[in-house]
């Protein structure tokens, strides 16, 4: 008689819970490590950045500006923002107005910061008033994510852009249909892109809404 060879196949120990557990939250720990060091490392830059973008866009919008300063609302009172320990450890963001001055330090306009909801997201922009004539005098589109083709052209369309070198504030902005405009308050708008002009006009009525009479008043104060 031949012997008869028993095989024994061993089954293989699925892994125990605890293990799994500790292994998910490993591997979870390690990419909450990875991913808050890329944005403790990134977010300088980002804000660097996007403050360099402002120091150019409000000496594109202000012309003649040589320098500048920032301005706050306090009690309803336009004043100079100075950076104390406080104003430093603020969390919240606080609106900013900024004061532009020619080289004989007279002060010539205000580069007026806006945002608005547009077609595809928020459009940051800032406008440069004159105060004097009650005029937007220039506008530069900061953050934008608008169709390619379509709705960026609110930045990079020449036309556009032109109607805001002599645009009157009062009674309010209007926007009409491209070829339309008859009136120094009136804004042509972009062929298949009405979103995104409608909310550039918008956010600049928005701005002039705020920020015009506080202007006003301060203005006169230094008169």
């Amino acid at each position: 008689m031949s012997e008869e060879k028993i095989i024994v196949i061993e089954e293989k120990k699925e892994p125990g819970s605890i293990r799994l557990i500790l292994a998910l939250g490993i591997t979870g720990m390690l990419s909450g490590i990875i991913l808050v060091s890329a944005y403790l490392y990134t977010n300088p830059l980002i804000l660097e950045n996007k403050q360099l973008a402002l120091q150019t866009a409000i000496f594109q919008v202000l012309p003649e500006c040589k320098e500048y300063t920032a301005m706050e609302l306090v009690d309803g009172q336009l004043r100079e923002q100075v950076q104390t320990a406080t104003t430093a450890n603020r969390t919240e963001e606080v609106p900013l107005v900024y004061a532009g001055y020619d080289e004989n330090g007279k002060l010539i306009g205000f580069a007026v910061p806006g945002s608005e909801p547009g077609f595809q997201d928020i459009i940051v922009s800032i406008l440069g008033y004159d105060h004097v004539k009650k005029q937007i005098i220039g506008l530069q589109i900061l953050e934008s994510k608008e169709t390619p083709g379509l709705g960026d052209k609110i930045f990079k369309d020449e036309d556009f852009q032109e109607n805001f070198e002599a645009l009157e504030v009062e009674p309010t902005i209007e926007i009409v249909k491209k070829g339309e405009k008859t009136k120094a308050n009136q804004v042509d708008a972009i062929t298949g892109a009405t979103i995104s002009s409608k909310a550039v006009v918008a956010s600049l009525n928005h701005s002039m809404e705020q920020w015009q009479e506080p202007i006003a008043e301060f203005v006169a104060e230094k008169e």
